[in-house]
């Protein structure tokens, strides 16, 4: 009788041999007294045939029916199921036993279909896989043994195909559709849907069923836009971006499996740059248009708007990228000052202009409302002169035309402010500057070009009554008193707002033209006498 031992039965047996499967085993072949006659691992490759079809002797047809893969059965077969009275000229005797150590690698039917089982799934799931998108997959390749002829993860690439136009065995053309970016499933294709009876000459064996377990890490279709998802809109927004502004963000970019590959968060520095004008990959430069200053977004771009085949640095090639970013201000380089004014006393008939000497508080911050100084912390006034240079130019024209008790916002765009440097620091490289402002104290200046004016007419005897111990010559000490005795009288006004000492040897040095240090009467002449000479404006 047909006698069958199993002698190792694997604990996960989820199919077992039926009549009209296809199989491949391994066995030794002996007979009772030990003797071989065959083996299968002598010619390093599996026994493949079809059970229950005549093609095996009647015992081994037998045997076979209930395996499970990677079983191992004894089996004793009978010569009336084996070769019977003839045996095999030269190999089987007559009327023998024979002896089969069999171990089972594969089982299929021609009626198989492709096996998805599925054994993580993402809870946010936008988009699956359809045919013609392209798709970046890690995979592990096992025999249904569990043998591995091939892994993504050993060669730390990712697996780049089109899924659907024939660029894949047909059984993973079907075993990819519909997933999901971080689904993780294990595809099982019988042969006639992989590589058939040939195998791929290499690794994968004629007539071999494949497993692939398999994670999917990105999606897209050539036909891909960008994708936007708002994720914080300020309730204001009075102003969005347009092409050729130039913006500062910060950003976290990453793959679509959540796979971090660069931030400007980690730098502590925003990413600035135009818009619109091939500064940044063609679908970033498509998706920061129309962003609020504050506002929050997340933009999708596929390859071919991002850094294609090729990749670049940590960013895979054909990689769909995922930024998330978050503008902190814009410009375009032809804005000028923006004015906007709170409060304007009733009676504000006195209006700043260039030359005089303004005292005010401010409150100056960035155009997300991050602070940067403030005069009301350090308990003091700014002081200046207006139109001196002695603030930014942009601050210089926000100041213009106000009155004191008048408050207003000035905001000064980068190329009015600290420029593309800022101040190392305190102010960031091209960032707009708002300032909140209070005008406390106006002095009026002088008209342009003057130093000092009289208050009253001038003495005929100017220079003698400079020149007090009337030798012809004025030195500085002189006329440094002189001029502080007629501040002091209120016979003069100096402008306001500059060092009386700094201001007095400018004037000195304008008269003394021959520069030896002394004033003479010939050297000696009044504003109105002269042609307005450059150095005589502060």
């Amino acid at each position: 009788e047909l006698g069958v031992e199993r002698r190792f039965v694997p604990e996960s047996c989820p199919r077992a041999v039926r009549p009209g499967d296809f199989v491949r085993y391994h066995y030794l072949g002996a007979f009772p007294d030990g003797t071989r006659f065959d083996s299968s691992y002598d010619r390093g490759s599996t026994f493949n045939v079809f059970v229950g079809k005549g093609q095996l002797i009647a015992g081994m047809d037998q045997a076979l029916v209930g395996m499970c893969v990677n079983e191992r059965r004894f089996v004793k077969i009978p010569p009336k199921l084996a070769y019977g009275s003839e045996g095999v000229p030269g190999v089987i005797p007559p009327n023998a036993v024979l002896h089969f150590d069999v171990l089972l690698i594969d089982l299929w039917n021609s009626e198989d279909e492709v096996q998805v089982q599925t054994y993580f799934k993402p809870e946010k799931c936008p988009r699956t896989v359809q045919v013609s998108d392209f798709v970046r997959y890690h995979y592990n390749g096992t025999f249904l043994d569990g043998t591995l002829f091939d892994s993504s993860h050993n060669r730390m690439r990712t697996y780049d195909t089109y899924v659907g136009i024939g660029w894949l065995i047909p059984g993973m053309d079907q075993g990819l559709l519909g997933m999901c970016v971080g689904e993780k499933r294990i595809i099982t294709i019988p042969p006639f849907l992989a590589y058939g009876e040939d195998g791929d000459g290499k690794e994968i064996p004629g007539q071999a069923s494949l497993v692939f377990d398999v994670v999917l890490l990105d999606l897209h279709n050539p036909k891909d836009g960008i994708a936007i998802e708002n994720q914080l809109v300020p309730e204001s927004c009075e102003r969005r971006s347009q092409t050729g502004d130039f913006l500062r963000y910060h950003y976290n970019g990453t793959l679509l499996d959540g796979t971090l590959f660069d931030s400007s968060y980690s730098r502590n520095r925003t990413y600035d740059t135009y818009v619109g004008k091939g500064y940044v990959i063609a679908g970033m430069d498509e998706g920061l248009l129309g962003v609020c200053t504050g506002e929050k977004r997340r933009i999708i771009i596929p390859p071919h708007l991002g850094y294609g085949e090729e990749g670049r640095g940590k960013i895979p090639g054909s990689a769909v990228l995922v930024f998330d970013i978050h503008v902190v201000d814009f410009h375009n380089p032809s804005d000028s000052v923006s004015i906007t004014v709170h409060y304007k006393p009733s009676n504000c008939t006195v209006l700043s202009k260039k030359g005089d000497y303004l005292k005010y508080h401010y409150n100056a911050s960035l155009l997300d409302g991050t602070l940067l100084d403030s005069t009301h912390s350090l308990g003091k006034t700014y002081n200046i002169v207006l139109g001196s240079g002695q603030v930014v130019l942009g601050m210089d024209m926000g100041l213009q035309d106000m009155c004191v008790g008048e408050r207003r916002t000035v905001v000064i765009p980068p190329h009015l402010g600290y420029g593309e440097d800022g101040v190392e620091g305190e102010v960031p490289g091209s960032a707009v500057l708002v300032f909140d402002i209070e005008l406390l104290e106006l002095v009026s200046g002088l008209p342009e070009g003057y130093m000092f004016v009289w208050n009253g007419e001038v003495s005929p005897n100017l220079f003698e009554e400079i020149d007090q111990n009337h030798d012809g010559e004025v030195l500085l000490e002189e006329f440094s008193e002189y001029i502080q005795t007629q501040v002091d009288t209120g016979k003069g006004k100096l402008a306001p707002g500059f060092d009386f000492e700094k201001i007095v040897k400018n004037m000195f040095t304008n008269q003394d033209r021959d520069g030896n240090g002394k004033v003479t009467a010939e050297e000696f002449k009044l504003k109105d006498q002269e042609a307005r000479e450059e150095h005589d404006e502060l």
